[in-house]
């Protein structure tokens, strides 16, 4: 179900990496435009590891027409600008496979344009999502220079038995499209997933408005005790940047291993 790098990239273990979000505000089905602006936004963000994108970021969140956004370019522009900058980068993008299912795919693109990818397991059906969209029903880590990445895509934030950490990575990426009107939930299960996890969360969400929502932003990194590293500021489009520490990630974990009394919770997947 993914693919992977060369052995360095996937081994060698940092005491910190550099990561940025880059906060966009997409436009509704303009994929060049919205990649003019992501890789505008890079390059006035030079020398991260790791660039995080929000939600289907190419095109806007199209749940009910999800085949006019299906494509293959957001994952080649990922790659290129992965080789390009020497970087890994990540977002989601509304994907049709060959047998005529859609998907909301959250990828993970690698610096040699090798990449994995996660299928958004829990479909926003309020929104009509899951009439478009098959759900995935695999849960997948993103290895990248010996730091491991569940990936996971925006409502799925509000289920933690699917995120729970059975000691098997060190950081989860949301990559969302969060409405405004929701904007406490968001920041508040941000810092419940990295709290209950121990472990560092990414949460990469847009701003501005497309034709069924309004979008705050408020993207933030945020530390395994709840630390905010770093946060968006006001409604703005903008880079949100902090380096994770894995050494000190570990020795928080080892000091107050909360982790090993977790509850062991067996997931009916589906076929």
């Amino acid at each position: 179900m993914y693919y992977f790098c060369n052995t360095q990239l996937l081994t060698r273990i940092p005491q910190y990496m550099k990561i940025t979000i880059l906060q966009t505000d997409i436009k509704w089905a303009c994929p060049y435009d919205n990649m003019d602006a992501a890789k505008a936004m890079i390059e006035n963000a030079p020398q991260s590891e790791l660039y995080v994108l929000p939600e289907m970021w190419a095109t806007g969140f199209a749940p009910t027409s999800p085949h006019e956004a299906c494509s293959d370019t957001p994952l080649e522009w990922m790659k290129r600008m992965a080789d390009q900058h020497k970087c890994a980068i990540c977002g989601s993008a509304a994907v049709k496979t060959g047998n005529e299912a859609c998907y909301n795919r959250h990828y993970f693109v690698l610096p040699d344009e090798t990449y994995f990818y996660y299928d958004k397991h829990h479909l926003f059906t309020y929104g009509g999502e899951n009439r478009f969209y098959k759900a995935g029903n695999k849960r997948v880590i993103a290895q990248y220079k010996g730091v491991r990445f569940l990936l996971q895509t925006c409502y799925d934030l509000r289920f933690p038995a699917w995120t729970r950490n059975n000691e098997d990575y060190d950081a989860i990426i949301f990559t969302a499209n969060w409405p405004e009107s929701r904007n406490r939930a968001w920041q508040i299960l941000l810092r419940a997933r990295a709290i209950e996890n121990q472990c560092y969360v990414i949460g990469a969400n847009r701003i501005g408005c497309d034709p069924l929502c309004s979008y705050a932003g408020n993207s933030a990194i945020i530390a395994a005790d709840g630390k905010t590293l770093a946060q968006a500021k006001g409604r703005e489009a903008q880079c949100v940047t902090a380096d994770i520490d894995i050494e000190e990630l570990q020795k928080f974990r080892t000091k107050f291993p909360v982790l090993k009394d977790r509850d062991t919770i067996k997931l009916n997947e589906p076929e």
